[in-house]
């Protein structure tokens, strides 16, 4: 569970989670969890058929913790994996999940907040332990029901939030989205490239993606919406929310460092 702090080779390269830029905010944010024995966890969760019949229609949806303090070779088996809950039921949770994930951020809560009393049998010594969730781990889907945040409309991508550059296509009935060249270097051959592109030249700079502050600024135009099956999932939008997509306030919220997910 040292390894990360120990074994790991500190040269600038991309080898483990420690080598992240999140990795280090944490330890930046939070001098006090440096301790290298505090569990470093990863949330992932997908649904699945466990039938494997594609004329039977069931979802299981297994939310599964990931340790990373142990080396890349072992938190990526199976066996080092923790099965936090597996959620049953014909259909996808949806924006109820938040129903089933409460348990464990009460634990998390409990793991950050209360020291918990461990011993460390090599260095033949007693600790207090620590966990944080560092990130989730999910595809597009999932990624709507666990951050609130809406894929779809005008204002489809988080990091671009309101600054999302979208196209109606008037027969195709839908939104595309364009200028991503905005992420490219400003002196990038494309950016000139008009011929290969929609016609035009990109001089704008990348979008800035939300902060913190800015989340807790947009949460607060708009009102939690209930759960369950007889709550209504038509929300009134207020007339600040306009410029953002949000559809409900994330639980991850209300964790210990306020993950918001990624």
């Amino acid at each position: 569970m040292r390894w990360h702090e120990e074994g790991r080779i500190d040269d600038g390269k991309l080898r483990h989670p420690a080598d992240s830029k999140a990795w280090k905010h944490v330890d930046n944010t939070f001098p006090q969890f440096k301790e290298a024995r505090n569990v470093r966890l990863g949330l992932a969760s997908d649904g699945f058929n466990p039938f494997g019949m594609q004329n039977v229609t069931y979802s299981c949806w297994p939310v599964i913790l990931i340790p990373y303090n142990l080396p890349p070779w072992l938190y990526e088996k199976q066996s080092y994996w923790i099965m936090s809950m597996l959620i049953p039921g014909k259909k996808t949770p949806g924006m109820n999940i938040d129903v089933y994930l409460r348990p464990l951020i009460d634990e998390l809560k409990e793991l950050w907040n209360t020291d918990v009393n461990c011993r460390d049998v090599k260095a033949k010594e007693n600790f207090t332990l620590c966990a944080m969730l560092l990130w989730t781990i999910n595809d597009f889907p999932t990624y709507v029901m666990l951050s609130g945040w809406s894929t779809k409309r005008k204002f489809a991508c988080l990091y671009c939030h309101k600054d999302t550059d979208y196209l109606w296509l008037k027969h195709g009935k839908k939104f595309c989205y364009m200028g991503h060249r905005r992420f490219l270097p400003l002196d990038h051959p494309w950016r000139m490239n008009k011929m290969s592109f929609n016609n035009e030249e990109e001089t704008r700079e990348a979008p800035v993606p939300l902060s913190g502050q800015d989340v807790l600024d947009q949460y607060a135009t708009f009102h939690q919406m209930g759960f369950g099956k007889d709550i209504s999932k038509k929300r009134k939008r207020d007339e600040d929310a306009r410029w953002h997509n949000w559809r409900k306030k994330s639980i991850f919220l209300s964790s210990p460092t306020g993950l918001l997910c990624s």
